[in-house]
């Protein structure tokens, strides 16, 4: 009964495998967004806890501190060390006379702590050189396209730089191209202001759990402290409440979940009713109900399990294919995602089966003789 109409056959398998790949890919997209809010935080992997202006919530939303905040955060007990971190706006002229907005990101000038772990091209140690900027690898590719930006001059709000690395770093939310310095250096591009600091970075002393030395910090010094942890979902939290990502992938997911339900449903009906003969003839030789409940639930079985895995599959390959490209960098299917389209498949082909079936449980035996 199942293959024997092979149009129909198919057509479930495409309702169930489209659904499934909408589903799956649009939450798989949703997901790594917004992760994206957090890449300012992971892309500083050194660093236990964060302190900033008691009005910031993110790496990117930040308010400047005055410079002697450096210094009451390290006469904090448990502080192993503590470093300044300025993120800062600029605009960059290339020698094309292209005109980019970039953010600026200064780093300690001792330790360069705030770099990010990995570097593609060049080393960290090109930040001794005078006027070196290390550029991200999809901001280099944005600027830079077709080109390696290895030597480029560069002119940051009248100042000179020379890109000499490229950094291997977790792309931002907007793919802002990141410049990342000495923090001297750095006060140097970002326009000047009374207050500079945008961070410090600490490191928690042994034995000290960074959730206890932010309560320290917040208490000795008045500033706000977060856990790099905390300090992440803060950034994700701030895309969820300030922008219509949620809302627009949700309607994207529905819609998936009610062309799957359109599709199958429409498509499990025609079948079940151009078979309707030969399930009264199933019930004149004495097959039940419930046998007969069982035998559809199975063929629905089937083409739900087919169909979701290559929905499934057809996202593994959209994700592949797109790997290269700098817009989905470092982009994955959480192992829940799945989880969920297999519980919206179950869901769909439930729905969509108990409405045929409702047609075979009122057959009568006398059905295969008209």
């Amino acid at each position: 009964m199942l293959t024997g109409d092979r149009q129909k056959f198919y057509g479930l398998l495409f309702g169930i495998a489209f659904s499934t790949l909408l589903i799956t890919q649009q939450l798989t997209i949703f997901v790594n967004l917004l992760e994206r809010g957090a890449s300012g935080v992971y892309n500083v992997s050194s660093a236990d806890v964060w302190v900033m202006d008691p009005v910031s919530r993110t790496s990117d939303v930040a308010y400047a501190m005055p410079s002697t905040a450096l210094d009451q955060v390290r006469g904090v007990a448990g502080v192993e060390w503590a470093v300044p971190h300025i993120r800062g706006q600029a605009s960059v002229r290339t020698k094309d006379g292209d005109l980019e907005g970039v953010a600026i990101i200064g780093v300690d000038d001792a330790t360069l702590i705030g770099l990010p772990k990995g570097m593609i091209e060049g080393s960290t140690d090109v930040l001794s050189q005078p006027d070196s900027v290390i550029i991200d690898d999809v901001g280099a590719a944005r600027m830079f396209p077709g080109a390696s930006p290895m030597g480029e001059r560069l002119e940051l709000n009248d100042q000179r730089a020379v890109v000499r690395g490229i950094a291997d770093a977790i792309p931002s939310f907007t793919s802002t191209v990141v410049l990342y310095t000495k923090y001297s250096q750095a006060l140097r591009y970002v326009p000047g202001t009374r207050n500079r600091l945008s961070f410090v970075l600490v490191g928690a002393a042994d034995g000290i759990s960074a959730k206890e030395l932010t309560e320290r910090i917040e208490k000795q010094t008045g500033l706000k402290a977060e856990t790099r942890d905390e300090f992440a979902q803060g950034g994700v939290n701030f895309i969820i409440e300030n922008t219509g990502i949620p809302l627009n992938f949700g309607i994207t997911v529905l819609l998936g979940f009610i062309v799957g339900v359109a599709i199958v449903g429409l498509t499990f009906s025609l079948f079940i009713r151009d078979n309707i003969k030969q399930f009264g003839a199933l019930k004149a030789i004495g097959v039940t109900n419930g046998k007969i409940a069982q035998m559809v639930a199975i063929q629905a079985g089937m083409v739900g399990m087919i169909g979701y895995g290559l929905g499934v599959l057809g996202t593994v390959g959209f994700i592949s294919a797109f790997s290269n490209n700098p817009t989905f960098k470092g982009f994955y299917i959480p192992w829940q995602i799945p989880l969920i389209s297999f519980a919206a498949m179950v869901l769909i082909i439930t729905l969509t089966g108990w409405v045929a079936l409702r047609g075979v449980m009122k057959t009568e035996p006398a059905a295969v003789f008209r």
